[in-house]
């Protein structure tokens, strides 16, 4: 892992980024609420092994620079607070600066796409629905039942991950989700039912879920290789 750094109108952020041994396709990956911690560099590597060139930013970084936590109860609170004070405006700008970074890298071929999870998963939606990418992937974004306006402006394939038993998404917001990909064949949405919120944090154990976690990221790996390594982004 390296760190490079990526400029924006009002100051400079961290890009993490892990590169597989050969040129591969890049996938932006948005951090949960814990920061680009462990759980994160967890995730890089499954989808380094898989080929990919994944790059993370730090999207705390207007209000502390670096800032991660270890994934446990009690420091929920902090996490909150920083999501509080997270500015949804210039969030997806750094986004998109990072995106077009991830592109400039040397070691990218080919498509890129984005993947978050949980805040990250609201905020690869709203990328999405704003700039060019080849792909998305959204894991319980709890922002994305109340923006669905926006859906109509993705024009990429998009793949959205729910639990049926989220204690912070409602499963009537789930089904409104449902109702709002349906009768398009780009897009697609996969329940695990008796998933809660986080299922797949292999690295906080208040929310991992071992058997929902499987089931969802074997479709992720399934799509992600549909559409960045042989997709119509290489048609």
């Amino acid at each position: 892992m390296r760190i490079e750094r990526v400029r924006v109108a009002d100051g400079e952020f961290d890009l993490h980024v892990w590169t597989p041994e050969k040129p591969g396709p890049g996938i932006l990956l948005v951090q949960e609420i814990f920061g680009v911690g462990e759980y994160m560099e967890a995730v890089a590597a499954d989808l380094v092994a898989l080929g990919y060139v994944v790059a993370a930013p730090d999207m705390f970084w207007r209000i502390e620079p670096g800032w991660s936590v270890r994934h446990e109860e009690k420091v929920l609170p902090d996490a909150m607070s920083m999501v509080s004070r997270f500015d949804w405006e210039k969030g997806p700008e750094d986004l998109e600066a990072a995106l077009g970074h991830l592109r400039g890298l040397t070691e990218v071929s080919g498509p890129v796409g984005v993947l978050g999870f949980c805040f990250g998963g609201t905020l690869a939606y709203l990328l999405a629905a704003r700039a060019n990418v080849d792909a998305v992937v959204s894991f319980y974004g709890s922002g994305v039942p109340g923006a669905l306006a926006e859906i109509k402006r993705i024009d990429a394939p998009a793949q959205f991950h729910f639990g049926g038993s989220d204690p912070y998404i409602s499963r009537e917001d789930v089904a409104a989700v449902e109702r709002a990909v349906a009768g398009r064949e780009d897009l697609e949405i996969h329940v695990q039912e008796d998933g809660g919120h986080a299922f797949h944090n292999r690295k906080a154990p208040m929310f991992y879920q071992p058997e929902p976690a499987e089931r969802a990221w074997r479709l992720a790996e399934e799509f992600l290789a549909r559409t960045l390594k042989s997709g119509r982004a290489q048609a």
